[in-house]
């Protein structure tokens, strides 16, 4: 078994980082962006920016070695939002939202242009530069080693962006992580209601495991219509508006779309 070694520093308006086991992990968690870096954003992405944006927030895993880190930031995934319009859910709600950016962004030109509204990406994380790749695998996280009852030596949760969808529903990017003596796993997660419309969740799941230095990387897309999710709990005596606003448990109802495995193995 390897041997822990860990270290964690904390201070007011610096990273959270813990060092283990050959890996340094660090979270940030500052404020939502003032008017000035929202315009900036703004205008680098091409879109107008979620009602609440965690510009500075970021969750980072990185080998001491150099030779492989992964982040998850807000910026990023907002760059994967579909600007093309072609996605865009073409509902009642989309004027409203419409209206509502154009007064809170009246003062941008171009900003509020046809695009993917409801904020969906499919963002795995920024590899950093050079990162060893992943390659697809059948391999899948142990899950088993994951329930046991270890230690963790580090937890946190980090929200990238929320938005509300023009009051008719909820977009909300969000990445936990939690670390034990011997592996650390991570979640990103995309949350995305709209009322009377569509649930969706896209989920990536970073695992890594300190003695094999084995990273995997699971990308698990599941969606389903209001409609449909409303009658499969219409059957059960649950709380049916306190269900839709769990992601939790409205993952283990949820059909798949898509589903991508993939793997690493970092040198020793």
């Amino acid at each position: 078994m390897a041997t822990t070694h860990a270290t964690i520093s904390s201070e007011a308006k610096k990273p959270n980082t813990i060092r283990i086991n050959g890996f340094v992990i660090s979270t940030q968690k500052l404020p939502i962006l003032k008017a000035d870096p929202i315009e900036e954003m703004t205008q680098k992405l091409g879109i107008a920016p979620p009602e609440m944006i965690f510009g500075d927030n970021y969750v980072a895993i990185e080998s001491e070695q150099g030779d492989w880190g992964i982040n998850f930031n807000a910026f990023d995934a907002l760059d994967l939002v579909d600007k093309t319009g072609q996605s865009m859910l073409q509902v009642a709600y989309s004027r409203e939202w419409q209206k509502s950016r154009e007064k809170t962004h009246e003062g941008i030109k171009e900003v509020v242009k046809p695009f993917d509204w409801s904020y969906s990406t499919d963002y795995k994380g920024t590899l950093h530069p050079n990162s060893r790749p992943f390659e697809e695998t059948t391999k899948s996280i142990p899950i088993e080693l994951l329930k046991r009852p270890d230690p963790i030596v580090f937890f946190d949760e980090v929200v990238l962006y929320e938005d509300e969808l023009a009051d008719n529903g909820i977009t909300m990017l969000s990445c936990k992580i939690r670390v034990m003596p011997g592996r650390l796993l991570l979640l990103s997660r995309l949350f995305m209601r709209l009322d009377n419309v569509l649930i969706r969740l896209r989920d990536t799941r970073v695992y890594v495991d300190f003695e094999t230095r084995e990273v995997i990387r699971e990308y698990l897309s599941k969606e389903c219509d209001y409609g449909k999710v409303r009658e499969m709990l219409a059957a059960t005596r649950d709380d049916i508006p306190a269900f839709l606003r769990d992601a939790n448990r409205l993952s283990e109802i949820l059909p798949v779309v898509e589903q991508r495995t993939e793997r690493v193995v970092l040198s020793g």
